[in-house]
C-alpha cells in the first residue's frame, strides 16, 4: 500500500484499509508506521487523526475520576506489581464510605464520571459492588459509573449493570494467544477475557478494552492480532500505553520504555475506530514529561486523575514511577486542566458518552463550571 495523508480523502482510505486488511497486511503498516516513516509522515498521521477526533468531538478532552479502590488481586499476571504472589505489595481496600467520599471530592470539582478500579478482589463480591454503585447513582444521578473490576461471570455484569454502572473498562492486554501465554498465568485465559468484553457489549455497557504497548515478546504480528480483535469487537474506548516495568516482577530488567509506539499507535486507531475515546493514560505521562500533551496532539480525548486518597496512591502499584502519586485530588485537577487548555484544547467535565451515545440521548450537564 502506498501511503497519502495528503487530505481527507487519503486519510479515509487508510480508514478503509485498517478495517479491511488480513493480519499481514496489517503487519505490514504498522511496521511502516512504526519503523520506517519519516517524520514528515508521521506528522501528517497525527494531523489528520486529529482531524477525525475533531469531527466528532471539537477539541475537548474529557476528565473521569479514577478511584483506585482494592489493591488485592486474586491473578498473578506475570508484569503486574500488585499481582497475587508479590508479598511485597502492600494491600488495601477502601471503605464504602471512603468511596463515596472520593466521589464528593470528585463531584465538587466538576467531575461527571467516576471510575473504580481494584485488582480482581473476591471480596468485592455482586452484592458489595451493586451496593456501591447503587449509593453512588443515587448520590450524584446525573454522573456515570465506570467500573474496571477485572473477568466476571455475565450474570455478574448484568447485575452490577442493573445497579446502575455504564462503562466498563477491561484491556484485553493482548490478542495475540501466544504472546498471552507468554505474560499470564497457566490458569488465565485469553479467550475468557474476549467472552467477557463482548458479554460487556450485549449487556449495553460501553466498552473499553486496550493493550499494553511495547510489552515484552510483542511483535507486529501480535499488534496486528489486537487491531483485528479490536476492529470486531468495535469499543467505545480503547486504552493503551507504554508498558512500564515494576521491579517485583520478572520483567523488572526489561527495557527502558518511550512515548513513541504509543504515540502512532493512537492516531492509528483514530483511523480504525474514528469516534473512539482515546485516554492520554497515565502511563504515557509518566514515561515523557509531556507525554499527554502529545496524546493530545496524536487524537487521545480523555484524561483520568487520580480522586483516590493519597495514602494510598503508592500501594496501587502496577508500574514503578508512576506520576501524581502524592498530589491531592484539586491539586491534580486544576494542574492538568490548565495544562490542557496550554496546549490548546478544552477540558470537558460531563460525562462525556462515546458519540453514538450522544447522539442517542442529550447529556443533561454539559459543561459544569468550576473555578479554574
Amino acid at each position: 500500500m502506498t501511503i497519502q495523508l495528503n487530505d481527507a480523502n487519503d486519510a479515509s482510505k487508510l480508514t478503509d484499509f485498517l478495517n479491511n486488511a488480513c493480519k499481514r497486511e496489517l503487519s505490514e503498516i504498522l511496521r511502516f508506521f512504526l519503523q520506517n516513516a519519516q517524520t514528515e509522515v508521521l506528522s501528517l498521521l497525527a494531523c489528520r487523526a486529529e482531524e477525525i477526533r475533531e469531527k466528532y468531538y471539537d477539541r475537548k478532552i474529557y476528565f473521569r475520576g479514577l478511584i483506585e479502590f482494592s489493591s488485592f488481586c486474586r491473578n498473578d499476571c506475570y508484569y503486574c506489581g500488585i499481582r497475587r504472589s508479590n508479598f511485597n505489595a502492600r494491600r488495601y481496600r477502601l471503605s464504602d464510605e471512603e468511596i463515596l467520599n472520593c466521589c464528593t471530592i470528585g463531584y465538587r470539582l466538576g467531575y461527571r464520571t467516576f471510575v473504580l478500579q481494584s485488582g480482581e478482589d473476591i471480596y468485592y463480591t455482586d452484592e458489595r459492588m451493586c451496593h456501591i454503585v447503587s449509593a453512588i447513582k443515587a448520590s450524584f444521578p446525573e454522573s456515570a459509573v465506570t467500573l474496571s473490576l477485572g473477568e466476571r461471570s455475565r450474570d455478574s455484569y448484568r447485575r452490577l449493570f442493573d445497579a446502575g454502572a455504564d462503562r466498563y473498562l477491561l484491556r484485553h492486554e493482548t490478542a495475540d494467544e501466544a504472546h498471552y501465554r507468554k505474560l499470564h498465568p497457566p490458569e488465565l485465559s485469553l479467550r475468557n477475557r474476549m467472552q467477557c468484553l463482548y458479554n460487556l457489549k450485549e449487556i449495553g455497557y460501553q466498552v473499553g478494552s486496550g493493550f499494553m504497548v511495547d510489552s515484552p515478546y510483542q511483535t507486529y504480528d501480535t499488534l496486528a492480532e489486537d487491531f483485528i480483535f479490536l476492529r470486531d469487537l468495535q469499543p467505545h474506548m480503547v486504552g493503551i500505553g507504554p508498558f512500564i516495568p515494576h521491579k517485583d516482577t520478572q520483567f523488572a530488567n526489561y527495557y527502558e520504555p518511550s512515548s513513541r509506539t504509543t504515540l502512532i499507535l493512537l492516531s492509528l486507531l483514530r483511523f480504525l475506530l474514528p469516534k473512539s475515546l482515546l485516554p492520554a493514560t497515565t502511563a504515557l505521562g509518566t514515561v515523557d514529561p509531556i507525554g499527554r500533551e502529545k496524546g493530545f496532539q496524536a487524537s487521545a480525548n480523555v484524561v483520568m486523575p487520580n480522586l483516590s486518597p493519597t495514602e494510598h496512591r503508592r500501594d496501587y502499584s502496577l508500574y514503578d514511577n508512576k506520576i501524581c502519586m502524592g498530589e491531592e485530588s484539586a491539586e491534580c485537577f486544576h494542574c492538568l486542566a490548565g495544562r490542557i487548555q496550554t496546549a490548546g484544547f478544552v477540558p470537558d467535565f460531563s460525562k462525556g458518552d462515546h458519540f453514538d451515545r450522544q447522539m442517542e440521548v442529550p447529556n443533561s450537564d454539559p459543561c459544569p463550571t468550576t473555578e479554574m
